[in-house]
């Protein structure tokens, strides 16, 4: 008797080798993944303006990297003391304009360097849902969509659902911009598993149905795009609440761990699972804590992983591993 549903997932074109930048760009789901794969030594920089939900926030903040905009005092607003952004995360906010618009820029001068040589771009849309600035919001637009609300009033927002023509459009105008900026980049969609259900169970429906709908419409006409299905995985394959923190709304550890293997399987390739099996290896010796680090034991234990780190190295000059070595020659002294 079968009690999940498991399905082939398409591998993916040119497979990922870890020489390649990656950029990352959407929900929270879109950090827990650059964690894993900073932790397997890939180069990763993510949101740049920080979490971002719903299309319009990701295409306007990769056209703030591609042009490399610079954030004046005029972008900003004060509530609550603190000094905010309608197109950045609540954590490039500053007590003062100038933290927050030190922040900003810098995050958006590094975000526009790396996004030149990026090999890839994974963009993970979670809500279709866009809220408006109202004419009673602080130093916005009215009709402007935000990235974030930064807890203020409810009347400063009216929310509205984006059309799968409408999304279609504007990540396809993006996405000329992008190749323009970077021709070698190769797109990789996700649709975020994360429920918001602040919007209702049958709204939070309907929005990632017109994110797939738009998705899979750009897929079938432009080159070089792929489509992860990480949602699928989590509302199709695992499907039970039990894959799911206690807020019922965010996938727990063990749903991001099955997503994650599965990302590795069909997009990494043998020789990039193969150094990161040996990266995992080093990052377990790295985080050992022994019980007496004096004894030969130990001390041969260091110096068995600083060989295996400084080979590791001269093979692949591009990962980072300094403070690995360092840890292992120090401790084998």
């Amino acid at each position: 008797m079968k009690f999940r549903f498991e399905f082939d997932i398409k591998p993916l074109p040119v497979l990922i080798s870890l020489d390649q930048p990656i950029m990352l760009i959407g929900s929270c789901f879109t950090e827990n993944i650059g964690e894993k794969l900073k932790k397997d030594k890939f180069t990763v920089l993510e949101n740049p303006n920080g979490i971002l939900f719903n299309p319009v926030s990701v295409c306007e903040t990769i056209s703030s990297v591609i042009e490399q905009q610079q954030y004046t005092a005029a972008d900003l607003f004060c509530l609550n003391e603190t000094w905010h952004s309608w197109k950045h995360h609540s954590r490039f906010s500053g007590i003062t304009p100038e933290d927050a618009l030190q922040k900003m820029n810098e995050a958006t001068c590094e975000a526009h360097v790396f996004l030149q040589k990026a090999g890839y771009l994974v963009l993970t849309l979670g809500s279709a849902w866009v809220y408006t600035l109202t004419g009673l919001a602080s130093n916005g637009i009215p009709g402007s969509v935000v990235a974030n609300n930064h807890k203020a009033p409810a009347n400063w927002f009216e929310k509205r659902l984006m059309k799968p023509e409408e999304v279609e459009d504007l990540l396809n105008t993006t996405i000329t911009a992008l190749k323009a900026f970077n021709p070698g980049i190769r797109i990789i969609f996700t649709i975020s598993p994360v429920r918001h259900l602040r919007e209702g169970a049958v709204n939070n429906n309907r929005s990632k149905a017109v994110l797939i709908q738009a998705v899979h419409e750009l897929i079938e006409k432009i080159t070089g795009l792929y489509y992860f299905p990480a949602y699928e995985i989590v509302i199709d394959d695992l499907r039970d609440y039990r894959f799911y923190a206690e807020d019922l709304v965010h996938p727990n550890y063990g749903a991001t761990e099955y997503v994650w293997n599965k990302l590795v399987e069909a997009c990494m390739s043998a020789e990039t699972r193969a150094l990161m099996t040996r990266i995992e290896d080093i990052n377990l010796a790295y985080k050992h804590n022994p019980f007496n680090p004096h004894t030969k034991q130990h001390k041969k234990f260091l110096h068995t992983y600083l060989e295996k780190t400084t080979i590791l190295q001269e093979e692949c000059p591009y990962l980072d591993l300094q403070k690995e070595l360092a840890y292992f020659a120090g401790k084998s002294d």
